[in-house]
């Protein structure tokens, strides 16, 4: 978990990846390089890239696919100068046959020549615009992981890849929860306007208080649970597959780009 000043200390998306590169930066990257587009990464071999990129695009809302890399390209100039993808990232999370195999802090050693990365929108981005319009955001203040859930949304079959959507919670006073669907609704490429509001029963969330991902935050009597689409969604889909190998970053812990938020926001 990071804490409340750990933001602080990485202002720039060069600061961060160096941080996560040298091992000093291990925890959440929410709040971090505010302005700068935050990207969630699956990895996976070649022959299944085709097929993973035709489910992005059936599932546009919990996959917006920002870049695709060259095969075996640790480099990706979309993204940014000066970045390794596989080292820049504080935590990744490994799948062999379709199961959880471990994180890694650097994927230098298990990296192949077939693979390809796909560098997927995150909910962090547009955090800095909520922020800057008064709009609090919980997990930040309170220097936690945001929390996630697996939901009983069903996600468009494509390419060999089906499942349920996962979802990110912020929590909201109503003209608050107003507002961040305002702002929210400009940045599609980051996932969007959110996808329920209120009970999170009706979507399958049984208990806000055990998230499947991140960390559990504070929920007041009156405020309103707001849950956006969340691009941790495709590891469960990996899981689901039984794909053979691949590579994802570890949930809230991302690659952060040296792409402005203002160009995957709308005007």
């Amino acid at each position: 978990m990071a804490s409340l000043d750990t933001p602080q200390r990485f202002i720039t998306p060069g600061d961060v990846r160096v941080a996560a590169r040298n091992g000093s930066l291990l925890g959440s990257t929410a709040g971090m390089a505010n302005g700068f587009v935050q990207v969630n990464l699956v990895i996976l071999p070649e022959e299944q890239a085709n097929g993973f990129l035709r489910f992005c695009q059936a599932n546009p809302k919990p996959c917006p696919v920002l870049a695709v890399s060259e095969p075996g390209a640790r480099q990706c100039d979309v993204l940014g100068e000066d970045l390794d993808i596989a080292r820049d990232v504080p935590s990744y999370r490994i799948y062999r046959n379709g199961k959880f195999d471990g994180t890694l802090n650097d994927v230098s050693d298990v990296w192949r020549d077939d693979l390809v990365t796909f560098a997927i929108g995150c909910s962090f981005s547009f955090e800095h615009a909520l922020l800057q319009s008064g709009v609090p955001v919980r997990h930040i203040e309170e220097g936690r992981n945001v929390p996630m859930y697996k939901t009983s949304i069903p996600l468009r079959p494509a390419g060999g890849f089906s499942g349920n959507m996962v979802v990110s919670m912020r929590p909201f006073r109503a003209a608050a929860a107003i507002r961040a669907v305002q702002i929210t609704t400009r940045f599609p490429q980051t996932h969007g306007a959110p996808v329920h509001l209120g009970d999170p029963s009706l979507i399958g969330i049984e208990n806000l208080g055990s998230p499947d991902y991140g960390d559990a935050v504070s929920v007041a009597g009156d405020e309103i649970p707001v849950f956006w689409a969340c691009g941790v969604t495709p590891q469960q889909v990996l899981m689901d597959s039984g794909i053979e190998f691949a590579i994802t970053h570890t949930p809230g812990h991302m690659l952060v780009t040296d792409i402005p938020e203002s160009q995957v926001a709308l005007l």
